[in-house]
């Protein structure tokens, strides 16, 4: 990063979502005033609290009225990660935003070395926990297989997609809309920008206090946002392309077999009340024409969506911020 002289302007946000984290709140405060004030420039820290109801938020505001630094965010009920995140993106100044967990596995040391690559040229820096510490069997096996899976769904490969510690240029940020789990998908979403993406090696350490939010079924969620993403990847704009495939395939499958039965009826009297085949192409037609249909519904949401503005995915109860009181 290069330095700023100018004290309105912002260089670095750093976006940390806060679920009942009370006991790391603390500490990782501490280290990450430590490094960034070693960095010349203007930063600030952004800490959303995601509904926490063991005290974080406490301990948040006390931290806030002694240093004008931390910015807090508090939602009105547990959102979840991704729109806590979104909330972080909407309110952030910095030219650059950088994320990390609440829970002290992301090492705030490596945040030199993601800025350091960004002076390069690249638009977002993703870290790669290449020396894991958690379980093998649940968390990192698992997470291997998605990591791949996504690299060759998505067409943008990296090692770990489900690191937090990530640094974006803002304007890549200020252009996506984020809901489900989708914030480790921002790479991919991006893609379509045309942006350079890097990784780096991040120390991981193991989670010391509090307990972990990662389950079986916020992975069920995850592969069900990779479809999702996956479909914006490539039709978000034009679904009609999709569907209209599917449903041209359909109807002229459809239609074959119903020349084929005429056939046999015409020039053999096959009777054809009892065919299952005969039900098997009316519902290869009436398929077709449901799912061309589905597409042309599809332009005109998808041509409504940009047309009008977005709502946002998460609801405010406070910020605490030096220059507003709300």
């Amino acid at each position: 990063m290069k330095p700023n002289s100018d004290i309105k302007i912002i260089d670095l946000s750093i976006v940390i979502p806060v679920f009942n984290e009370a006991e790391n709140i603390g500490p990782l405060f501490t280290i990450l005033k430590e490094v960034l004030d070693k960095l010349i420039i203007n930063y600030e820290i952004i800490m959303v609290d995601d509904g926490s109801t063991d005290g974080s938020f406490e301990i948040m505001k006390k931290l806030h009225k002694t240093d004008t630094s931390l910015r807090i965010i508090r939602l009105r009920r547990n959102f979840g990660q991704t729109p806590a995140f979104s909330a972080g993106f909407d309110l952030a100044r910095g030219g650059i935003i950088l994320t990390m967990d609440g829970d002290l596995q992301n090492d705030p040391a490596d945040i030199p070395k993601l800025l350091a690559e960004l002076d390069k040229g690249y638009d977002i820096v993703s870290g790669w926990r290449k020396n894991r510490t958690d379980n093998i069997l649940s968390r990192q096996l698992p997470s291997r297989a998605a990591n791949f899976i996504i690299s060759r769904i998505t067409g943008v490969t990296l090692h770990d997609y489900g690191c937090s510690l990530k640094a974006y240029r803002s304007e890549i940020l200020k252009n996506i809309k984020l809901y489900g789990e989708m914030h480790r998908f921002i790479p991919a979403i991006a893609s379509w920008m045309g942006i350079k993406v890097c990784e780096v090696e991040v120390n991981h350490a193991p989670r010391k206090s509090g307990e972990s939010k990662y389950g079986i079924f916020r992975t069920m969620r995850v592969i069900l946002d990779l479809i999702t993403v996956k479909f914006l990847l490539g039709y978000s704009t034009n679904p009609l392309q999709i569907f209209g495939l599917l449903g041209i395939l359909s109807l002229i499958s459809g239609f074959l077999i119903a020349m084929y039965l005429s056939a046999l009826k015409v020039f053999f009297g096959h009777p054809l009340g009892d065919r299952p085949l005969l039900l098997l192409a009316v519902l290869l037609i009436v398929f077709g024409v449901q799912l061309g249909s589905m597409g042309l519904i599809g332009e005109l949401v998808v041509r409504s969506y940009y047309e009008t503005q977005n709502k946002p995915t998460y609801v405010i109860r406070e910020i605490l911020d030096t220059e507003s009181n709300m």
